[in-house]
């Protein structure tokens, strides 16, 4: 038993716990990504029929529509976040309330895991642990939602 516990780290003390610096480094390309994310978004003009934005970054249509001529689950995602990234609230939600969601969550992921890279603090790490599974069946719930919504609200 003594040899399988060797190879465990110990137990850091609460007031001291720092992230090491590959956590760190991992966090700063979280917030990297996110903020990149943010800045393309910002970059689209928000498409006036809810959906299609993402032909702005030179994508085909979306297949779902084209072949069924009905919304895909994330159809949406991209307007939304464009009219997030625009400061258009209500714009974004109409768009996809689960993308006005996301892009919200996005942005603090920027703040979040930069402050938790910088400082070493395990402020976002807490966050993640304490939300765990609850927040994944959460998000899921609300793609589905937000799915239905797109599904009964989408015209061409």
């Amino acid at each position: 038993m003594a040899a399988i516990a060797s190879h465990h780290a110990p137990p850091r003390e609460a007031s001291h716990v720092r992230l090491n610096m590959y956590e760190r480094l991992g966090l700063a390309a979280v917030a990297l990504a996110c903020l990149s994310v943010l800045i393309i978004a910002s970059t689209l003009t928000p498409s006036p029929v809810g959906y299609g934005t993402h032909s702005q970054l030179g994508l085909p249509p979306c297949g779902w529509v084209v072949r069924f001529g009905k919304p895909c689950l994330t159809c949406g995602m991209t307007t939304a976040f464009a009219a997030a990234a625009h400061v258009q609230p209500i714009t974004s939600i109409r768009a996809q309330p689960m993308g006005a969601a996301l892009a919200v969550v996005t942005a603090l992921l920027v703040w979040l895991a930069g402050y938790s890279a910088i400082t070493g603090s395990l402020l976002l790490t807490t966050i993640v642990r304490m939300a765990g599974w609850k927040l994944a069946w959460i998000s899921l719930g609300g793609l589905l939602a937000a799915w239905a919504y797109k599904w009964f609200t989408f015209g061409p």
